[in-house]
């Protein structure tokens, strides 16, 4: 690979060995399992590194000191020899006293999924409320991890799992650290409010908002696109986009939705990212419809889709009509072009059925609008005036009695003109 081609301008892309316990939990989504460690690896490409090998170790418990146990850890450290790799990623969060036994251990930079997830998510913050979310979990993160995270770094250098505030060697001095979570939760709780006013004036003028959920790389950003040729930045990668985008479009009846791109969702998230990405993921919490984009053409599906239905649960994200928008069925091996209003088949890359999406969310969004002719008098020009300013218009007719019209109305301009309706 030249120069040219490397993720991020890294210089040297790093040598990363992967590794995970398979426990055989009934829960697949918690585990360590093929599916899991192909993800990890699209991490570790996102990241910027190079999976040179893997390492799974099949047992009941993870050991409490040491994770997988001194004898895979030998093993392991006799591969990260043969391999020459700078870096282990662990598939599970590691606790403090595993990060820094680990590491004591195998003598190279160690990092869990966690660290992982929030590395990728720091190096893809673009604004200041992103920068503020990122920075904050990853302080959270490493507060109970502080000592030998310091030797740790220093030995090798920048690379993965040193951006955010890792880039500068993390002070030992954990009342420092507390302060700062403390000032940077303050400034998001500010932000938190401008962005609740906005969401008030939103709702006060009336305007419906759909937010785009789903896993990562389920194709949002591409849809966003589509739909609104919004120029969202999007890249067959995990966390192509982290700070929400929000674009209007305007429905056959007039109705205008606010659609809203959320941050991706990915098996075994870290809480405190979840925490620290409330307010972000309070677009769907509020949001009148949920569209859930689905990437059909993996083999994980069902897993994906219980993972971000889990996610909305915790965030109180229920209750509310859910379109699942089944993506990318260009590459599926079973390509459905058949919609039945709460599930719609399509390709947002090659616009395939987006007309029968944007009439799944017309059913679904509040204010559905009906076809009806009236004739409105010609005493009545404000009422007239209103019913184009707010209305979808279709035709009309100057007659006698009036201005015939045919028209798309909502149920509170049904009412104001049931009289006038032929």
């Amino acid at each position: 690979m030249n120069a040219n081609n490397m993720d991020y301008n890294e210089e040297k892309r790093e040598k990363v060995i992967i590794a995970g316990v398979h426990r055989g939990l009934r829960d697949a989504i918690s585990d360590t399992t093929e599916q899991s460690m192909a993800e990890l690896r699209e991490l570790v490409k996102t990241a910027g590194g190079d999976v040179v090998g893997e390492m799974v170790q099949n047992k009941a418990d993870i050991e409490s000191a040491t994770y997988m146990g001194e004898g895979k850890l030998e093993e392991l450290k006799t591969a990260i020899e043969g391999l020459d790799a700078d870096t282990v990623v662990f598939d599970d969060e590691l606790t403090p006293v595993q990060m820094r036994n680990i590491t004591d251990f195998l003598e190279v930079k160690v990092l869990d999924r966690s660290m992982l997830i929030l590395d990728i998510f720091a190096m893809r913050a673009l604004s200041r409320e992103g920068k503020l979310q990122v920075e904050l979990a990853q302080l959270k993160y490493r507060l109970p991890r502080l000592r030998g995270f310091g030797t740790e770094m220093s030995r090798t250098g920048a690379g993965i799992g040193t951006r955010g505030p890792g880039e500068t060697r993390l002070e030992s001095d954990r009342r420092h650290i507390r302060r700062r979570i403390g000032a940077l939760e303050d400034e998001i709780q500010e932000l938190r409010k401008h962005r609740e006013l906005i969401r008030e004036r939103r709702k006060k003028d009336g305007v419906i908002t759909a937010a785009l959920v789903g896993y990562t790389n389920a194709g949002k950003s591409t849809l966003l696109n589509t739909l609104t040729d919004a120029q969202v930045f999007a890249e067959d990668k995990l966390f192509a986009t982290l700070d929400p985008t929000s674009r209007a479009i305007v429905l056959d009846d007039n109705r205008q939705i606010l659609l809203v791109d959320t941050v991706g969702f990915i098996r075994k998230l870290p809480h405190h990212l979840i925490e620290a990405f409330k307010s972000t993921l309070e677009e769907a919490v509020v949001a009148d419809v949920l569209l859930h984009v689905i990437d059909s053409s993996g083999d994980d599906v069902d897993n994906q889709i219980t993972v971000v239905e889990q996610v909305l649960s915790d965030i109180g994200a229920v209750g509310k009509p859910v379109i699942e928008v089944f993506n990318k069925c260009d590459k599926a091996e079973e390509y459905s072009e058949k919609a039945d209003g709460s599930r719609v088949y399509i390709s947002a890359k090659y616009k395939k059925n987006i007309e029968k999406l944007l009439m799944a969310l017309a059913d679904a969004a509040p204010g559905k609008k009906q076809r009806v002719k009236a004739c409105i008098p010609y005493s009545e020009g404000a009422l007239m005036s209103e019913l184009h300013e707010t209305q979808k218009v279709i035709s009309e007719e100057y007659v006698e009695d009036g201005t015939l019209t045919e028209l798309m109305v909502d149920a509170k301009m049904y009412d104001k003109i049931r009289e006038y309706i032929i």
